[in-house]
């Protein structure tokens, strides 16, 4: 299996998936979420015991892109765009005629506003961008070569472009709800970069292992061994993983089937990303340095 010397049909297949996700960033951006873009938080309990399953069907009627979370036996969070006075007061009363009445005492509103949310936003960036920063220092100080350290970031890249340009396809092309950018959204994010990263030094670790004794072997066999090597621990990692996001996503409530599918997305691009991108970009970067 020569997966070194068809790097660039992965590496064309890559730029195959991004760039029409690019695209859709640059034109349409993304489908925010009340986290990001500000909104109304109705914090209700009722009287009575209800179900956020319920509720949500109920707040759907009214178009407003709310969700709703279950707190409590007889309390749910909902989550909506920004609301008027009369349009909060009219969903409220529609719930409090389909689900008994509602606590006052209990219940609140809150508006998370347009500074908020930005400070949201730039603090999001902010993590990942640190993050990145982080994992090439550290892998510049483990490998002692910098062509590993952007290698690797290459690929988290990669992973990255994959998962924000799905969401923004499905959030603005499609306009689904699922596609919506959010905090729960930049908590997979970081999650998928963890690991993509880690899958990458397994096989980055064989490939110094393997130039230490394989002295018979070029560096492109050399790579291309390590990552054959690595397969078969890479792939069923990461399909264990798949599994269970699998079935998680099929049972899981409405308001984290976006954070479901973020992490499905995201592993399956960092398990590729890993043996098809970063150790194949070790390969060209050696042969440009010795022209």
């Amino acid at each position: 299996m020569n997966i070194v010397g068809r790097r660039n049909w992965y590496f064309g297949l890559s730029l195959l998936i991004i760039l029409p996700g690019i695209v859709s960033m640059a034109v349409l951006g993304f489908r925010l979420g009340i986290d990001f873009q500000g909104g109304s938080q109705l914090n209700l309990v009722f009287v009575n015991p209800v179900q956020a399953s319920a509720v949500q069907r109920e707040v759907d009627t009214f178009s407003v892109d709310g969700t709703v979370q279950q707190t409590t036996a007889k309390g749910v969070l909902i989550t909506t765009k920004p609301l008027g006075q009369a349009t909060q007061q009219n969903l409220e009363n529609d719930l409090a005629a389909k689900f008994g009445a509602i606590d006052p005492s209990q219940s609140r509103t809150e508006l998370v506003g347009p500074t908020v949310a930005r400070e949201l936003v730039i603090g999001a960036g902010g993590l990942i961008a640190s993050a990145s920063l982080l994992i090439m220092i550290y892998l510049r100080v483990r490998f002692a070569s910098l062509r590993f350290a952007v290698c690797a970031i290459l690929a988290l890249l990669h992973d990255v472009f994959v998962l924000t340009g799905v969401y923004s396809i499905l959030g603005r092309v499609f306009n689904l709800p699922i596609g919506e950018i959010n905090t729960l959204f930049v908590t997979a994010a970081l999650t998928v970069i963890g690991f993509s990263v880690h899958d990458t030094i397994v096989i980055f670790d064989r490939i110094r292992e393997n130039l230490k004794v394989a002295s018979r072997l070029n560096f492109e066999q050399t790579v291309n061994l390590s990552i054959i090597q690595s397969l078969a621990r890479s792939l069923n990692t990461s399909m264990t993983v798949v599994f269970v996001l699998v079935a998680l996503f099929l049972i899981s409530p409405p308001n984290i089937k976006g954070f479901t599918l973020a992490l499905l997305i995201g592993i399956v691009s960092g398990t590729y990303s890993s043996i098809f991108n970063a150790s194949p970009l070790l390969v060209v970067w050696r042969r440009l340095a010795q022209r």
